[in-house]
């Protein structure tokens, strides 16, 4: 079972249609319009962009942009910022496992923050009526602070799990 390495492998894969609950995606690889189809087909109604700073170089996934094309296929957008990983933590996802481990304990603290925790709050909200995409870049979620997010969103009783390409 390929599920987030942060969240238990007995967590359920996504989606059923009608399937309500918040996994985690990275638009690394894609194309915006394979992209939206991909979130479409699988029955996603809202994303919730996890990045700090919601621009990309990649053509189709800064914030205006990525709402527009989202929008165009009737799914929901919104940024939550108090969910972004800082710059200077970022590195520790991308380096040995060692790193890797403090960077998430290190994320793993900021979402502590009272921000954090009402932002944390939303999605699961969010996630109880709706199917819920978590955005971030990296196609690999192990390496990416959605992880953490997703640990803590289970923590708090919130279904999660990890489409599949």
């Amino acid at each position: 079972m390929n599920v987030p390495s942060g969240v238990p492998s007995s967590a359920a894969l996504f989606p059923l249609p009608g399937t309500s609950g918040v996994f985690g995606v990275g638009y690394e690889g894609w194309s915006i319009e394979d992209f939206v189809a991909d979130l479409q087909a699988k029955g996603v109604s809202r994303v919730v962009d996890i990045r700090l700073t919601p621009i990309s170089r990649k053509p189709g996934f800064s914030k205006t942009a990525l709402s527009r094309a989202l929008a165009a296929s009737g799914i929901a957008y919104e940024h939550r910022r108090e969910l972004g990983n800082p710059k200077p933590n970022r590195a520790g996802f991308a380096g040995s496992p060692t790193e890797r481990a403090e960077a998430r304990a290190i994320f793993a603290d900021l979402l502590r923050r009272s921000e954090a925790m009402e932002a944390l709050k939303a999605v699961a909200r969010a996630g109880r009526r709706e199917l819920v995409a978590l955005l971030c870049f990296e196609a690999d979620q192990g390496r990416c602070h959605r992880d953490v997010v997703l640990r803590a969103l289970q923590e708090q009783g919130t279904r999660v799990g990890e489409v599949l390409r």
